[in-house]
Formats: C-alpha cells, structure tokens, sequence
C-alpha cells in the first residue's frame, strides 16, 4: 500500500469516528519544547499538580518513546467542539450569570474521545495488520501540543494551546501511539506573528511568556484543578467564571471566523451556557451531580464547584444573592463558608448590620482555616470601605 494511500484512509478512518483533523508524527519532542517544559516545572508554575513534576512522568514527557515498547508513529488526532456562542464582551456582562469553557457545555470529552479513539484503533489493525497500539486522551504524560504541531495538526500559539488555520483552538487533541511505521507529516510553523492579544487579556496575567502559562494563575487551573482557598488578590478577577476561562481564545484572531462543527460529538447542552448563578449557589452534592451528569464540570466535585461560584457571586455586584449566601454560611464545607462569607462581604458594602452579622460569623467559625480566610477578608474590605 503506497504511502499516499495509508495516509488518505487513515484520515478517512479518523473522520469516520469524529476527528476532523488527523496527522502523524514520530514519537520524539524537539530541544525547544522541553527548554519550555523545564523553564515551568524550574519556576514551581504547576502548582499542586505534583504529577506533573513527577521524575517517572517528567522523563516519559521527554521521551514519548517510553509510553509504548516498540513504538514508531503518533498518530494525532483534534475533535472540534462548538465555541461559545456568545462575544467576550457579553459574558462579561451578564454579570448574574456564570461562565463555563465551551468545551465543558456538553459530555466530557475524555470518555467520548477515548472511546472513539479505540475504536479507530481497532480499524486500523484491520487497515495496517496487528500493531500494538496505545490511546491517550489529555490524561496521560504526553506533550500534546508539542506532538500536535511536530505532526503538521496546527502550530502552538502564544497561549500554549494549538491552532490551526481553519478551525482557531475550538478542539481537542488526543494522540494514538502505534508500533506501525507510518511515514511522517511535515511540521506546522508558527503564525501568531506578534500578536500578544491573549497575553494582553489574560485576566490575571498568567501567560507570563509566550507559550508559558503559570498554573498557580490560571482561572482554568484554579476553578478546576485546585482544590484549595482561591487567593484573595486574584478572585475580583475571576469576575463570573465558574469552570475554567476561554478569554484567551475569544480573543485570538485565528478564532475569529472559526464556526461551530456541523455534528458537535459533545452534544452542548444549554442549560451550560451562562447560567444562573442563584441556582447554581443551591446545588446540593445529589442535585450537582444530576445536574453535570456525564460533563467534565462533575469531576471537580461540588464544594470546588460552589467555592468558584461564591467568587462569581461575590463580583456579581447583585445584593439580591445575598439570602442564598447567607444559607451557604453553614456548609458542611468549611472551603465552601470561607467563599460565601467573601462574596457576602463584598456585596454587604457599608451595611452596618450586614457587616456585624459577618463579624459573628467570623467569630463562630470552627475551621481554622476557613476563619483565617474569613480574617483576611474582613481586613481587606475594611481598606476598601474606609
């Protein structure tokens, strides 16, 4: 079979199980990536994803080789996704209600793409003969992006994710490691120019670099990853994002004329796109996970979920979420008190009585930390109200 042939029906087989875009390369990562890769593990910009910095995960990251024995091709895969379908400048607005990144409208693309990238591995045993094969999907220790544009998929932009001409970011990548000898696609090059309107937008600042993101303040990271008290300084600027931030790609211009695919595998639902944040606020363990039943949102869990709401709640600058606050004020969750009680103190403003209420609170709080989280707070509106 000539190798005009191999490529063109492998590509088929890939669109044939909802990849639109489909390229290989071989199982290596340029000097110019791992440089990068050191330069953010060096500088502690994971944060508490110690898997990241992990010697076993750092080592198969450099050399992808170690993932599968015997390994000779990658093959690269990108699923699109519907971007929202709304400007920046709207969901900014809409200011009662929260924002969730696109790709989380829908099904969590981890068990859809998986799924579908076994199946286009069990077509491809039937294609090339029996190979051993390995799928992965975001999860696993592989430099993706790097892969992704080695492969000629799109190139890497400046706020790390890929790009390509015709479809902006609006996709996912997933990455299918074969034994097979499959002839290489030429790399992507580079078109960002010297456009830095996602490092300009960032909302706090956590493209440090071209192509370097510090986790630690990422809205993305924050809301998702982390499981912790959200630093004070930074959650004015989360303003109504509750599960992770698409700022960076709005913004891009690449993304600018980018459609929605015509069939979105991840099948949005609407109920995702900018809800409201009181009834968000009432989700109770049971209710969260009927409501984000089979969406990536279900993985953070609710007390992370309802923390990075009580933030969104707290810039809403609507006093009427106020009663639906002051009943999180008891959680069971101490994490998720400490937020409530925030977004309680920003929208109390001068109220005298509301601030003694607050003081009570404060004083009767039995989780130390959360109390010295609700201290930090008392402090800083006190500055902001004198």
């Amino acid at each position: 079979m000539s190798r005009d042939i191999t490529e063109e029906r492998i590509g088929k087989l890939a669109r044939d199980h909802g990849f639109e875009l489909c390229r290989i390369t071989k199982p290596a990562i340029e000097p110019r990536y791992l440089e990068c890769y050191e330069t953010w593990l060096a500088a502690g910009m994971q944060g508490e994803m110690g898997y990241m910095a992990e010697s076993t995960r750092v080592e198969r990251r450099r050399r992808p080789s170690t993932m599968l024995d015997g390994v000779r091709s990658v093959i690269c895969v990108a699923m699109r996704y519907s971007p929202p379908p709304y400007t920046l400048d709207n969901a900014n607005a809409r200011r009662r209600n929260g924002v969730i990144a696109a790709y989380a409208h829908g099904h969590d693309y981890h068990d859809v793409m998986k799924k579908r990238l076994k199946a286009l591995a069990r077509d491809l045993d039937a294609l090339l003969g029996a190979h051993d094969q390995r799928v992965y999907v975001d999860t696993a220790p592989v430099l993706e992006h790097a892969l992704a544009e080695s492969s000629g998929l799109g190139w890497q932009g400046k706020h790390s994710l890929t790009i390509h001409r015709d479809f902006g970011s609006w996709f996912l990548l997933g990455e299918l490691f074969t034994t097979a000898d499959l002839a290489a696609d030429a790399p992507a090059s580079q078109h960002c120019g010297s456009c830095t309107a996602c490092l300009d937008l960032c909302p706090t600042r956590a493209i440090v670099a071209p192509y370097l993101v510090d986790a630690r303040l990422c809205i993305s990271y924050l809301t998702i990853e982390y499981r912790g008290h959200i630093p004070h300084r930074l959650r004015p600027m989360f303003g109504n994002r509750v599960y992770g931030c698409d700022d960076c790609q709005l913004v891009c211009p690449w993304n600018g004329k980018a459609k929605a695919p015509d069939d979105d595998i991840l099948s949005p639902r609407g109920e995702n796109i900018l809800p409201d944040l009181a009834s968000l606020l009432q989700l109770d363990d049971t209710a969260f996970r009927k409501r984000f039943s089979k969406s990536p949102v279900k993985r953070t869990g609710r007390v992370a979920f309802v923390r990075n709401v009580c933030i969104a709640a707290g810039n809403s600058g609507y006093a009427d979420l106020i009663p639906v606050l002051e009943s999180l004020s008891d959680d069971e969750s101490p994490l998720v008190r400490a937020h409530a009680f925030w977004a309680l103190a920003r929208l109390a403003g001068d109220d005298a009585d509301m601030r003694m209420h607050l003081t009570a609170i404060r004083a009767g709080e039995r989780d130390h930390e959360a109390r010295e989280d609700m201290s930090i707070t008392m402090e800083q509106t006190r500055i902001n109200h004198e």
